[in-house]
């Protein structure tokens, strides 16, 4: 499967997260790390509920895509996983050591590109993103890389903004009821100081597929009623129609 795009959103984005986006997220770190129970994405949706880690996680070798403040590793460690987090924005990386100091939870963290990630074929047993790689980075290039990762029969899982969010949010302000962009051609959203990937349901099936992954699940969330807004979505829509959405998929062999 073949994909021409512009390689700039590595740098693009890395300038983002380090000058911008990692002072927001610094300060949720914490609460993130002392979760008992793991939940997913902008709803907080509970594992108990979604079930997005695997069965048989403990002993597990797995590569948290695009890690940032790396608590979804160290959830991992905590389940008796062996997780690796790799990220571009130092300073997320930062905010991820002091967490591992003041929690007492060790794993590598690698300073680097989710799309090219310095580890050798067949390493892991389960590569995740939640809106980690899964957004930030180009899906032609990252879910290959995931696939090469990979063992055979090893687990692919992420969340991810849903093809409608992404059809319904305009250049500014939250998504609508209104269509701001085509369908056909969706992949690659310009934001003027960074670059997001949100590909159809349709297009991301075939790329599964031709990196040797069987599709097991797809979910579609809808935001609970004790939601909050957000500045990119309202709870409100949310509960309407799915604002984001977790995969899960097995690598054939």
């Amino acid at each position: 499967m073949t994909h021409d795009a512009a390689a700039d959103h590595v740098e693009q984005n890395r300038r983002y997260w380090d000058d911008q986006a990692a002072g927001w997220h610094g300060p949720l770190a914490r609460g993130h790390w002392a979760q008992v129970e793991p939940s997913w994405g902008l709803w907080s949706t509970p594992e108990s509920q979604v079930s997005l880690l695997p069965d048989g996680i403990a002993g597990m070798r797995a590569i948290e895509l695009g890690c940032g403040t790396a608590y979804v590793s160290a959830w991992l460690a905590r389940a008796g996983a062996h997780p690796v987090g790799i990220d571009l924005s130092e300073k997320q990386l930062a905010t991820a050591r002091a967490m591992q100091a003041e929690f007492g939870i060790d794993f590598p963290l690698v300073l680097g590109n989710a799309e090219k990630v310095p580890y050798e074929d067949d390493t892991f047993d389960l590569a995740i993103s939640e809106y980690g790689a899964s957004l930030w980075c180009d899906p032609y290039q990252w879910i290959p890389e995931a696939a090469r990762l990979l063992v055979p029969g090893g687990r692919l899982v992420f969340s991810r903004y849903s093809p409608l969010f992404a059809l319904c949010v305009p250049p500014e302000g939250p998504a609508s009821t209104t269509l701001s962009r085509s369908q056909f051609g969706l992949t690659r959203l310009e934001w003027g100081n960074h670059v997001e990937f949100v590909l159809p349901h349709g297009e991301m099936l075939r790329l599964l597929r031709a990196c040797g992954f069987v599709v097991e699940d797809l979910i579609e969330i809808q935001a609970p009623q004790s939601a909050r807004d957000f500045l990119e979505v309202s709870a409100d829509w949310a509960r309407q129609w799915p604002s984001e959405e977790i995969w899960k998929a097995r690598l054939a062999g």
